[in-house]
């Protein structure tokens, strides 16, 4: 009889203690589980997306949401972006707590939404933009044309090879022998160059560069050329005069003499220039 009593009092207990359990709120059973922090949102109407890591740990599951970055949009109401999969993103677009929107976009294909005047575009890439009524539509950004070098080959008047390049070294030009020996290199942090009493020269002009041929041995005559190879300019120095020797006549005594008409004696003496 005795046994029977004691089960029977640890049943009640066990079953008291479930009721406590069950009766404690619904929170309570988490109070001690971290609070999860909101997005930050990011000032500006526009950010780019956030690349996930290459880490296939890192790669969400497929269909599985990842946050990617919250955009502030136009009229103060912010974008959360997700990234669902390769090439699709989606965007909440939230005022306040209240959720206005969700755009979906996959693959090539933008994503609009429109709320009382507010317009938002969810991009392919993940990038979100806005505007009001009224305003400009934003124009999306030019991608960047990789750099690429142009060069032009010139015959300069001394019989060389001059090789203008324009590229991502900024402007040079490559003087070289016709069978491409070359003889030297001038840019704009070395402009000039002298060979065989020619000289090369690079000249900044505002925004513009040219290159300069200068012929030293023939007076300094010049050839003034464009990157495109184009002669722009020609200077043409006057060559000089022949120098004549004046023949003066001093009475005698200052240099030789010499017999003249009534015997006086004269000595001839070359001018001075």
């Amino acid at each position: 009889m005795r046994s029977t009593r004691r089960t029977t009092l640890r049943t009640a207990a066990v079953v008291a203690g479930a009721a406590t359990v069950l009766a404690l709120p619904v929170g309570s059973a988490f109070a001690d589980s971290p609070a999860v922090p909101e997005p930050k949102v990011l000032p500006g109407i526009e950010q780019p997306p956030v690349r996930p890591s290459v880490d296939t740990q890192d790669r969400p599951a497929p269909g599985a949401r990842s946050f990617v970055t919250a955009v502030k949009l136009a009229d103060g109401s912010v974008a959360k972006v997700y990234r669902i999969g390769r090439s699709h993103f989606e965007a909440d677009v939230f005022a306040g707590s209240v959720k206005l929107d969700t755009l979906v976009g996959r693959g090539g294909a933008a994503s609009y939404g429109r709320s009382n005047g507010l317009h938002v575009v969810l991009h392919p890439n993940g990038t979100v933009t806005s505007w009001l009524d009224g305003a400009p539509k934003p124009k999306p950004t030019p991608t960047p044309k990789p750099a690429v070098e142009s060069s032009v080959r010139v015959a300069l008047p001394d019989g060389r090879i001059a090789k203008l390049v324009d590229g991502p070294r900024g402007k040079y030009v490559v003087v070289s022998t016709p069978n491409g020996n070359v003889l030297g290199t001038v840019d704009l942090k070395r402009p000039s160059a002298q060979n065989d009493g020619w000289t090369y020269e690079l000249v900044r002009d505002g925004k513009r560069v040219k290159f300069v041929v200068i012929d030293g041995k023939g007076g300094g005559n010049s050839w003034v050329y464009d990157f495109d190879g184009r002669l722009i300019e020609r200077y043409t120095v006057d060559a000089p005069k022949p120098r004549k020797d004046h023949v003066r006549v001093v009475p005698s005594g200052g240099g030789t003499a010499a017999a003249g008409p009534a015997g006086l004696g004269f000595a001839v003496v070359p001018a001075r220039g």
